[in-house]
């Protein structure tokens, strides 16, 4: 099959076309014929070597956290779906490699696509949606009439994270230029802050949750607008213990997450609110429930641009601007 591999860990590097052996099949996996992939900047993080002590690939490897496509074949275990669904996933780390024709996925991490949607369309969903789903309602448990502010609106995780805070019954605030205002404002968004021209730090306060995807300076200030008992979830990091336990790190790795979360930690116990590092993962259930909501209506996709295959690099290094409105796709196949 062609797909596009990393050679090696390197800052901007290249990503190589070529031919890869098909996937193999375990017992609980299904066997996708890609049609659409996703494109993410944690993939481009990947391919720098940022989380190398985290996520170890031996290169060459594929990248690529969203997929979508149509079952070819099913493990001997794999009871879920059946040959010719049309799926979609955010495949388990140490498996992703959706830039490529075919992937194995263990069909935990899979759910069956909206049936609304173009694959192009669906696979724009999975990271971000998965990323929003277990901030907002598994960790967060956003209940109506709470605010809820999510930076940088008009992004992935922020076009769709906006939509789902809306459902919950939140009042949700956002970041975003001068040129992106109407998008945001047409997902949801309550209070509209122009990032250029404006300091949100002035203008929000007694929020019960804020989205943290931005730099160590924009963290810090948005713990001042959490009311007290309020809490912030970074998917920027810095990760924190909880996260090093969860995932299962060694001791030296659990001290390293500890040292680099123990001031922001500091500073959010100082003013009375709690501070937790989110990083996503597969879950094809809570995909599923995604699902409903965009085929009830309540949740649509936003994607900005779609790349055909043989442009994937193109794809990635457009991601990486930090221009995109949404989400960029490749179109693996017909």
């Amino acid at each position: 099959m062609k797909a596009f591999v990393v050679d090696k860990y390197k800052k901007k590097g290249a990503l190589r076309l070529t031919n890869m052996p098909e996937p193999r099949l375990q017992d609980d996996d299904v066997l996708v014929r890609i049609q659409a992939a996703g494109v993410n900047l944690l993939d481009s993080k990947i391919r720098d070597g940022e989380f190398k002590l985290l996520l170890p690939y031996r290169p060459p490897f594929v990248l690529g956290h969203d997929v979508a496509g149509t079952v070819v074949q099913t493990g001997s275990r794999a009871r879920r779906f059946k040959v010719g669904d049309q799926v979609y996933a955010r495949p388990r780390d140490h498996r992703v490699g959706a830039f490529a024709e075919f992937i194995a996925i263990d069909e935990a991490d899979v759910a069956l696509s909206p049936k609304n949607l173009s694959p192009t369309e669906a696979a724009s969903i999975p990271l971000v949606g998965l990323t929003a789903w277990q901030a907002l309602v598994e960790v967060a448990k956003v209940k109506r009439g709470q605010k809820v502010f999510i930076q940088a609106g008009s992004g992935g995780v922020g076009t769709f994270a906006i939509q789902l805070a809306k459902h919950l019954g939140a009042t949700v605030a956002t970041t975003t230029s001068t040129t992106n205002v109407e998008l945001v404002k047409s997902l949801g968004a309550d209070v509209v802050i122009d990032y250029k021209t404006q300091d949100f730090e002035k203008l929000l306060s007694g929020y019960d949750l804020v989205l943290n995807s931005q730099d160590p300076k924009t963290l810090e200030k948005s713990l001042r607008v959490l009311k007290r008992g309020g809490q912030l979830i970074s998917i920027s990091g810095p990760p924190d213990p909880a996260f090093a336990k969860a995932f299962g790190l060694n001791p030296f790795l659990k001290l390293v997450m500890r040292l680099l979360s123990r001031s922001v930690r500091k500073k959010a116990a100082k003013l009375g609110v709690r501070y937790s590092f989110l990083f996503m993962r597969a879950e094809g259930r809570q995909l599923g429930e995604i699902t409903a909501l965009i085929e009830a209506g309540v949740i649509r996709p936003v994607v900005d641009k779609v790349f055909p295959f043989e442009e994937t690099p193109a794809a990635l290094a457009y991601v990486e601007t930090g221009r995109a409105k949404g989400k960029v796709v490749i179109a693996v196949a017909e």
